[in-house]
C-alpha cells in the first residue's frame, strides 16, 4: 500500500535568489540605501519634517520616498484598528515595506507615531547596523495638543476617540535615537541640513 501519511513537519520552502540584489540597485542610483524613521505623538510634526528631508534629499540628486504612516493607514493598513496587538502588526507591516525599498536602493523616510519601542527596534534589527536612521520629533504633548490640525485631541476630550496614543495609551520614546528635534522649539532646518551632509557622506556612492 502506498503511504499517505503527511511527514511530521514540513521543510521551509527554498526562496529564490535574485539576480539583481541591492549593491547592484545601489550603484545604479549611485548612492547607498536606508531607512530614516521619524517617531513622535501625533501632531509633533512628523509628516512635516518628513517632507521637508524627501524633498531636500530630492534635490541633492538621491533617491527618496516618503512612507506616511496615515496615508498606510488608508490602505495596506486599512483593516487595522488601534488595540496594542494592531498597532504592533501596523509597524511591523511599515518595517517590512521599508526593508524592501532599502533593498530597492532608495532612501526610504517612514513617519509614523511607532509608540512601542520595541516595534522601531525590530524595524532597526531587520536592516544592517548602518541603514537605520531613527529620529524621535520629541515636540511635547501640550503642543501637539495645542495644534491638533487633525481634530483628534478634540476628539479624544469629547470621548469619540479612545486608545490615543500619549492619553490613554503609552508612548515609549527613543533611548539613542540618531535626532532629536522639538518641532515647538526648532524648525528643523538644521537638522535636516546635517542629516543630508550626513547622507551625502555616508551613502552617496
Amino acid at each position: 500500500m502506498t503511504d499517505t501519511r503527511l511527514p511530521e513537519s514540513n521543510p521551509a520552502p527554498l526562496v529564490p535568489e535574485l539576480l539583481v540584489g541591492r549593491v547592484q540597485r545601489e550603484d545604479m542610483k549611485r548612492q547607498r540605501a536606508c531607512c530614516i524613521w521619524l517617531t513622535g505623538l501625533s501632531g509633533a510634526g512628523k509628516s512635516t519634517l518628513g517632507n521637508r528631508i524627501d524633498q531636500a534629499l530630492q534635490q541633492h540628486g538621491l533617491h527618496s520616498y516618503l512612507m506616511d504612516g496615515d496615508r498606510l493607514r488608508q490602505g495596506l493598513c486599512s483593516d487595522l484598528g488601534m488595540s496594542d496587538s494592531d498597532r504592533h502588526e501596523n509597524i511591523r507591516r511599515l518595517a517590512e515595506v521599508a526593508k524592501l525599498m532599502v533593498d530597492a536602493g532608495l532612501i526610504v523616510i517612514v513617519s509614523a507615531i511607532s509608540p512601542f519601542r520595541a516595534d522601531r527596534d525590530a524595524a532597526r534589527h531587520g536592516l544592517e547596523p548602518d541603514q537605520f536612521i531613527e529620529i524621535h520629533v520629541s515636540t511635547p504633548l501640550g503642543e501637539c495638543v495645542r495644534r491638533d490640525a487633525k481634530g483628534l485631541y478634540r476628539a479624544v476630550r469629547e470621548g469619540r476617540i479612545r486608545n490615543f496614543t500619549g492619553i490613554d495609551s503609552p508612548y515609549e520614546a527613543p533611548l539613542t535615537p540618531e535626532f532629536i528635534i522639538d518641532t515647538s522649539s526648532h524648525d528643523g532646518a538644521e537638522m535636516i541640513e546635517q542629516l543630508v551632509a550626513q547622507l551625502m557622506h555616508r551613502y552617496r556612492s
